[in-house]
């Protein structure tokens, strides 16, 4: 039996979680809301919405975090930045998510304007990292900090600010400490680079959930690119997977679903039960990993 026939043996109590970007155009809008539609029933634990660079898409990002909170019935999470606000204006888009439904909030320091590699630049009035805005969110106001459900990010290998793992577990384990409840990983492609990542993080003191976090990208020039600027490898046997497929869109999606299904299942043998998926508004490659996995939509359940 091979290690994707062994998928659908698998018992679906997994908890999955999504991630979407925000539209920038009105076709882009009309595909992440199919997207939604067709991601909801499969219950996820929560969906979040990225910004883009500098918070380049803030507003876009808050309208349609607002609209998944009203309009379905999903669990919303609003990323928040410290990039280019004041604290006293990012506290306020905490406020406005609060009043819109939305209990959950991805803390994020955030990429400059500039993009991912330039230099942050903290804010005159802003928050200077992430630290500081888990802190805030908890601070702000005591029946809002304490209801917020906060996320925080995590590198599984060494980000090309790092400056060295004692550093890196010490930061995490002071976003812990500041009220974080759980932290998502940046993306990787081997199960041992998250399982030490989380022995690390453990013998160093975090103990809240690690989400390991899958990337759904089937463009692999566009990953490459991605994994530069965040430094996460990508092994010579990917590399070999996407080799002579740059015009074979079909071909691609379908290595994509397979890698990300086999690197799951692979974290669930080893307990991991969660997993949030960067979806990049793709709903076909995330309803086929899901499917692999043995998570399948509620009404499939129920047939």
């Amino acid at each position: 039996m091979t290690a994707i026939e062994k998928t659908f043996e698998r018992d679906s109590g997994l908890s999955v979680s999504f991630e979407f970007f925000p539209p920038k155009t009105e076709k882009m809008e009309e595909r992440l809301w199919e997207t939604v539609q067709r991601l909801e029933p499969m219950e996820p634990s929560f969906v979040s919405v990225t910004y883009g660079a500098g918070g380049s898409t803030r507003e876009r990002t808050h309208g349609t975090v607002r609209r998944i909170a009203q309009e379905t019935g999903l669990r919303p999470a609003g990323h928040l930045t410290c990039v280019s606000a004041t604290k006293e204006e990012v506290l306020a888009v905490a406020e406005d998510y609060w009043q819109a439904g939305v209990k959950h909030i991805v803390a994020l320091r955030g990429d400059p304007p500039e993009g991912m590699g330039a230099k942050f630049e903290p804010h005159p009035g802003g928050f200077r990292d992430s630290i500081e805005l888990v802190e805030g969110l908890r601070a702000h106001r005591t029946d809002l900090g304490k209801c917020f459900e906060v996320s925080v990010s995590c590198y599984p290998e060494l980000h090309p600010e790092s400056r060295g793992w004692e550093a890196e577990i010490a930061f995490l384990k002071a976003k812990q400490d500041a009220g974080a409840d759980r932290a998502i990983t940046q993306f990787f492609f081997e199960p041992e680079v998250y399982l030490t990542f989380l022995e690390r993080a453990r013998a160093g003191g975090v103990t809240m959930p690690i989400v390991p976090g899958i990337m759904l990208q089937p463009n692999f020039n566009g990953l490459k690119r991605i994994a530069g600027l965040c430094g996460a490898s990508l092994p010579d046997w990917l590399h070999e997977l996407y080799a002579g497929l740059d015009e074979d869109a079909e071909t691609r999606e379908l290595v994509t679903a397979n890698v990300a299904a086999e690197l799951c299942q692979k974290l669930s043998d080893e307990g991991v039960r969660d997993f949030h998926f960067y979806t990049l508004n793709r709903a076909g490659l995330a309803l086929s990993t899901c499917h692999l996995l043995g998570a399948k939509p509620k009404a499939a359940k129920a047939a």
